[in-house]
């Protein structure tokens, strides 16, 4: 496996206490974002922006039965020869590494696309970062904000997340098919809806709060917290009709402004805009096995996302969000994540790990296990009474 250089940026971005000066404001974006219905026939059109002739096609083995043709002929069409390499499933360092040194050996790569879901991306990223090729990110789902950033989130074999993977430069496309978004099951997006309305509420807690960073070690930008703010609106305004449109399969105006919203707005505004609470205590979910094996990341934010709003005694709005939550079929209750019995002991571990995520220290709040114990059970019983209130049906729909 190629040697790499551990990439951290908060050594270039943050702080330099020796020359006195302070965090600086950093905006973090892909070169270029392309979405449209039918985009993907177009690949080899994008690839002369990169320039590439020799890409190298990261794809789960359902995703070449499904766009390997549609792949295979835009390329050919420009005379660009690729090279297939099937993606098995989970963003771990040994699936990285194997791949890695795969498409090492071939020695002809200039490119590497990554073509399926999150943990696909963010893997073909890395692989990219350690080969030194621009990656270019085709989702073939609107299920998480992973295409935009210049990071991937690793996880154990098993599944278990165990951290972020830093990289200097963001993927040089992002190539998003409306077309193909609207044909995958409609749980995807809802969990990208969850995802993506964290974006607002974290980036705005850490512009407010003066000691908080972003995923770079920098200060949040104007634009950034605009971006997330944006993004919420979008999923506020549209979020109901868009799932109704991709229950029938059909893209329509609706579907393509949440699609960015899941996507661009919630990608650029996560990794400029700051993390904190949600995504703590999100990613700290996948401790438990039965919750790490049937949620998805996005369902695991909406849960997050209702627990940073109990933290930061944010009820209104945390009724609100958990409203809309329940009307997309997004889990607003533990009982909903399969946690019925012995609550407070599943929680524990949970909380645990929250708290030794260092996101949550952009959190401008008093924090302990019992504060944070405290605000997991009065999200949960926030979102009991907005369930019953509002009915279930639609998460039973979805799962």
């Amino acid at each position: 496996m190629p040697i790499i250089d551990k990439y951290e940026p908060q050594t270039i971005f943050g702080e330099n206490e020796a020359a006195n000066i302070e965090a600086p404001r950093v905006l973090i974006a892909p070169n270029r974002y392309v979405q449209g219905q039918g985009v993907l026939v177009n690949l080899g059109r994008y690839l002369e922006v990169v320039p590439s002739n020799h890409p190298a096609i990261l794809i789960s083995e359902r995703g070449r039965k499904e766009l390997g043709e549609i792949i295979n002929e835009s390329l050919n069409a420009r005379g660009i020869t690729p090279t297939f390499e099937i993606f098995n499933g989970e963003c771990s360092l040994s699936e990285i590494e194997r791949i890695t040194n795969k498409l090492a050996a071939l020695g002809e790569i200039d490119s590497l696309v990554a073509v399926g879901g999150g943990k696909c991306v963010d893997a073909g990223k890395s692989v990219a970062y350690r080969l030194k090729l621009p990656s270019i990110i085709c989702p073939s789902l609107a299920s998480n904000d992973a295409p935009c950033s210049a990071l991937s989130v690793l996880y154990t074999e098993e599944g278990v997340s165990e951290g972020a993977e830093f990289f200097p430069w963001s993927p040089a496309l992002v190539i998003v098919d409306t077309g193909i978004v609207a044909k995958a099951p409609v749980r995807y997006l809802v969990s990208g809806m969850g995802d993506a309305m964290a974006t607002w509420y974290e980036a705005d807690t850490c512009f407010r709060n003066s000691k908080a960073r972003n995923t770079v070690g920098a200060r949040p930008t104007l634009a950034a917290r605009a971006i997330g703010e944006l993004c919420a609106n979008t999923l506020f305004e549209y979020g109901v009709s868009s799932v109704e449109s991709v229950s029938r399969s059909i893209n329509d105006e609706a579907l393509e402004r949440v699609v960015e919203a899941n996507t661009l707005l919630s990608g650029i505004g996560f990794e400029s805009g700051g993390l904190a609470g949600a995504h703590a205590v999100a990613q700290s979910y996948t401790v438990i096995p039965q919750i790490q094996a049937n949620y998805l990341h996005g369902e695991m934010v909406a849960m997050g996302l209702l627990v940073q709003l109990s933290l930061e005694e944010r009820q209104l709005e945390c009724e609100k969000v958990a409203t809309f939550f329940s009307q997309v079929g997004l889990p607003v209750n533990l009982l909903q994540l399969g946690l019925e019995v012995e609550i407070e002991q599943a929680l524990d571990g949970v909380v645990r790990a929250a708290l030794d995520s260092s996101i949550i220290g952009n959190e401008p709040v008093e924090l302990n296990h019992s504060i944070l114990m405290d605000a997991c059970l009065y999200a949960h019983n926030i979102g009991l009474k907005i369930a019953k209130n509002q009915g279930d049906t639609a998460f039973k729909n979805l799962h």
